[in-house]
This record gives C-alpha cells, structure tokens and sequence, in this order.
C-alpha cells in the first residue's frame, strides 16, 4: 500500500470511528476523532490508559484549533504562535470545546500543531485535529516502527499510515500555557 492509499485508509478509518496509527516526530501515535467519544474510549482501552490523563490533540495548524483557543487571553497566544509547528505541546485552558475523556481530569487541554508533514496532512485530509498519543499499552516503551504497532496492536487497529519518525528521540515538550512550566521534557 502506497504512503497516500494508507492515508486515505485511514481518515476513512477516522470518519467511521475507527482508531489509527501513524508515525509522528519522535514515536508512532494512535489517533482518532476527538469528537467521538466511543473511539477515543476504543483508544483508551487499546492502550490501557486510564481516562483521568487525558489526552493530546495534534493539528496541521494554528487555525485547526480555533475552536480550543477561543476566548483565550491574546498575551497567551504569543508562546503557541512562536513554537509551532514543532514537537511543543501546550496545555491550554479549557475552554468548554473539549470532551471529557480528552481531558481527563484537567481544567485544560494539550494541543500541538505537528512539523511532521504526515501528520500535517493526515489532519488536513481529515478536516481538524486528531488524538495523538504514543503507540503502546500504558507503562509499556512507544512503538518506534509500523512492525511495533502491528506486534503491539495486532488488528485491533483500522488502519496504520504508512511513513517514517521525524527524527525526535522522544516525545514532544509538553508546558502549561499559563506558568510556563515545563511538564515533560
């Protein structure tokens, strides 16, 4: 399968309610449609993880987000605007646009507007923001290659997008937007 056909797969997998894998800038991600709560529970029982964690949201853009920052302070937009798109996923103030097993339990949300280009277009051809999260059962190391996620998941994925890491040794910065305190490293 070519590295478009799988992409098509996969927001045909996405629209449907399915769960996805792709590969992001330091590891492989599951993803899914943020707005349809019975796919992120999928996900979140694929992975073991417990809701309260919450969850990132990954965009193309600054303007997929629209939505999550609406009513943000302006003098907060400065930090999101001067680290992406890149590897720096900010916990936002919750605006009331995100589901609560997005969230977890967290007044805020984390967002992060991918460099990587497949994820970039991924989210295009998909209209928005998509669920990011590494591509593993809970405690257990991410997937660092497709065969990773096929031996992790087996099929209980309705797709895998076809590509290659972006280069990071690890997951993405995550910081608060309000103290910019840096969260993970």
């Amino acid at each position: 399968m070519t590295v478009a056909e799988s992409l098509d797969a996969a927001v045909t997998a996405l629209r449907a309610g399915g769960v996805i894998a792709y590969p992001t800038e330091g590891v492989w991600g599951l993803g899914c449609d943020p707005d349809n709560d019975e796919a992120v529970a999928h996900l979140l029982r694929l992975k073991e993880r417990d809701p309260a964690k919450g969850l990132i949201l990954v965009a193309a853009s600054i303007a997929q987000f629209a939505p999550w920052l609406e009513g943000l302070a302006p003098e907060l937009h400065a930090p999101l605007v001067a680290s992406w798109p890149g590897p720096n996923t900010w916990l936002v103030p919750h605006n009331g646009r995100s589901h609560a097993l997005v969230r977890g339990a967290h007044d805020c949300v984390a967002l992060r507007v991918s460099a990587h280009p497949g994820v970039a277009a991924l989210c295009q051809a998909f209209g928005g923001p998509l669920v990011s999260t590494s591509a593993n059962k809970a405690s257990e190391p991410s997937a660092m290659s497709a065969a990773e996620v096929r031996q992790f998941f087996g099929g209980e994925l309705d797709a895998i997008v076809e590509g290659e890491l972006g280069g990071l040794d690890r997951p993405s910065i995550i910081r608060d937007l309000r103290s910019g305190r840096v969260l993970r490293a």
